[in-house]
């Protein structure tokens, strides 16, 4: 499998093969991704929440973000690798957004970045593509501002609001975004959008007609233990088989049934019988 890269994503739709992307946190993730054959990596900021027990995305700062993403740089050699900007590191101004972005890429081997909303955004977007960056555009539902506002309702239900929406996704990718993701924007919207842009769409709750799909790492594997969006379809349910294990683990330790020893390492009986010796002259 070719190394992906955002040329490869453009020829992805523009035979219109579906663009697979997945949030990864750490090595064991991406090693995973990379062998099941995933186009795109996004170090999500959801990893304040599904890693690091934030009650939202809100509070993950950039340095915890640069070591996830480093981390899932070091398991990756095929997809293409995104890290999200964190809220706070890129809306203060244009210095503010490359400097955070230009540190994902120096500091955690990102090929692009991702920042959420239009408004400002757009142009932190088109400074950050200026300075050499590629970024990713977020529109919909955008948890960022869905944690300040306490609003995580599907966005584009009316005609207006999808509009806005559209406006947002158009001007993102004016200003040189490579890609969109929508989130939680009902398929129909996302359907009359679709014909109007040029750069890929990957959705997560927007429907089968964008170009891939996106989906949290811990919600497709059945780990977290939060509440989980409908567009949520959980592959596997592994949350339980772990605590199982790991609760087997501790019942064997508890009961002297673990380890057995088949789990260690041996000894001479000569040499065993020296060691008593020793401890006994001492």
């Amino acid at each position: 499998m070719k190394r992906r890269t955002i040329s490869s994503l453009a020829a992805q739709k523009a035979a219109g093969e579906p663009i697979a992307m997945v949030t990864a946190y750490d090595h064991p993730s991406a090693q995973i991704a990379e062998a099941a054959g995933v186009d795109v990596v996004l170090v999500g900021d959801s990893a304040a929440m599904t890693v690091l027990g934030y009650d939202s995305t809100v509070p993950v700062t950039v340095d915890e973000m640069l070591m996830l993403t480093a981390a899932v740089r070091r398991g990756l050699r095929t997809p293409l690798l995104v890290g999200d900007l964190p809220f706070g590191s890129y809306e203060t101004s244009d210095v503010q957004a490359v400097a955070t972005a230009q540190r994902f890429v120096k500091e955690a081997g990102c090929d692009a970045v991702k920042i959420e909303r239009g408004g400002t955004s757009v142009q932190r977007a088109r400074a950050i593509v200026d300075a050499g960056i590629p970024v990713m555009g977020h529109v919909g539902l955008t948890p960022q501002t869905a944690a300040i506002t306490g609003s995580y309702r599907a966005r584009g239900r009316s005609a207006d609001e999808a509009f806005a929406v559209f406006e947002s996704a158009l001007a993102l990718q004016e200003a040189g975004c490579f890609a969109l993701v929508f989130e939680a924007i009902p398929a129909a919207a996302t359907a009359a959008i679709m014909p109007h842009l040029e750069v890929p769409v990957i959705g997560i709750g927007a429907g089968n007609a964008a170009d891939g799909q996106v989906l949290v790492w811990h919600d497709l594997l059945g780990i977290y233990g939060g509440p989980s969006a409908r567009f949520v379809k959980h592959y596997a349910e592994l949350r339980q088989p772990m605590t199982d294990a790991v609760a087997a683990y501790v019942a064997e330790v508890r009961e002297h049934a673990y380890p057995l020893p088949a789990h260690g390492y041996g000894m001479p009986d000569d040499e065993s019988a020296r060691l008593r010796a020793l401890l006994a002259d001492r």
